[in-house]
């Protein structure tokens, strides 16, 4: 935790998102499979290698059988075995989203997001509602078709994974940060998909000044229509934990009442998102922890989760079991970015947010 008495530099502070994304999406990796690691089937996993409470990246399993049931990438994101960050899209669209600003400036276009994909990403390495925009995009279509032809995935977590960038660059400035989210999100997702972005890149812009978690969360909700699913279910998550309700029991209740959506759906997410937050209560490990326990879309949680918390503590907090086996170095399907340096990354997102309209020097 951050000494009593000092707050995190805005360098600190973007670093210290960069690497919450990074090690929170490696935390998450190896469990990313919402329908198959359940919250129950991974606390078992932990029971069983002895790690629970977590306070590290995920064990190796216990026996042959669970090793099958991960990801095929759990081999270099599991404790004693990270040396620097695995590939991962969670991460290449942080990456993309810095390479936009620095190449269109804050008044990109959606155009100019879609011609960049087609640049910068290879098509293989995009999913759900971001394949079904990269073919519109590569067929001729333009925004806002991209996002609604032949795209069931409209709804989908891809635009919230991508709005971090627009965050950092926009501390203190959530209704701007929301903007830049949308204008992104509109290429490959409509309704909640696109809130979900916006929430997100509030919830990270208002970390930078937020005393509390709990502040950032009620701030970022006032970027997004309140009477949307996405904002009603945010809204049940924080009256739940009011309540005193247990963290498990919190779950439970928002699972029952989002069933039907699906495990990459943006709303039930945003509720294991928002748990782990709460919960937390603004310390790393635990709030990384808890979300990636949570189940769903793991290393998508946990990445965000890892985002805000970074944020809010600032890299000099955060625990050194976390930042160590990244190495500084980032793998990355972008073209031109394997192999980056995480410290270069955070030094451009930080040239961006004290160019930017947002920010204010102390």
């Amino acid at each position: 935790m951050t000494p009593v008495g000092s707050e995190p530099e805005l360098p600190d502070r973007i670093l210290g998102g960069w690497l919450g994304r990074i090690a929170g999406n490696m935390l998450g990796k190896p469990v990313e499979q919402g329908d198959l690691w359940t919250r129950d089937r991974i606390d078992r996993y932990l029971r069983r290698a002895g790690a629970l409470p977590l306070t590290d990246y995920l064990p190796e399993p216990a026996d042959e059988n669970e090793g099958v049931a991960l990801r095929p990438e759990w081999q270099r994101c599991v404790r004693g075995r990270i040396h620097g960050s695995c590939r991962d899209d969670d991460v290449d669209y942080a990456v993309l989203g810095l390479d936009l600003l620095e190449t269109h400036g804050f008044g990109f276009s959606t155009e100019q997001v879609g011609e960049l994909w087609l640049r910068r990403l290879p098509y293989l390495q995009t999913f759900t509602a971001e394949r079904a925009a990269y073919r519109n995009l590569a067929n001729g279509l333009k925004p806002p078709l991209t996002a609604t032809h032949d795209n069931p995935y409209q709804e989908w977590i891809g635009a919230l994974i991508r709005a971090d960038i627009y965050g950092w660059t926009s501390p203190d400035a959530p209704r701007r940060a929301a903007q830049l989210a949308r204008r992104d999100a509109v290429l490959s997702h409509t309704g909640n998909g696109v809130y979900g972005a916006m929430w997100a890149a509030a919830l990270i812009s208002a970390a930078f000044t937020a005393p509390t978690v709990r502040h950032a969360l009620d701030t970022a909700l006032t970027v997004i229509p309140p009477g949307c699913r996405l904002a009603r279910t945010v809204r049940r998550v924080l009256t739940l934990h009011e309540t005193r309700m247990t963290w498990e029991d919190t779950l439970t209740t928002v699972s029952e009442e989002t069933a039907g959506l699906g495990w990459i759906h943006t709303v039930p997410n945003a509720a294991v998102l928002t748990a782990g937050l709460l919960y937390g209560d603004g310390d790393f490990t635990r709030t990384l922890t808890l979300t990636v326990r949570g189940g769903l879309d793991t290393d998508s949680n946990g990445a965000t989760a890892g985002s805000v918390a970074g944020v809010l503590t600032g890299a000099d907090a955060i625990p050194a079991q976390w930042k160590d086996p990244l190495e500084n170095t980032v793998r990355s399907a972008v073209f031109g970015f394997d192999g980056v340096r995480i410290s270069e990354l955070a030094e451009r997102t930080v040239q961006l947010a004290e160019a930017s309209d947002a920010w204010t020097a102390p």
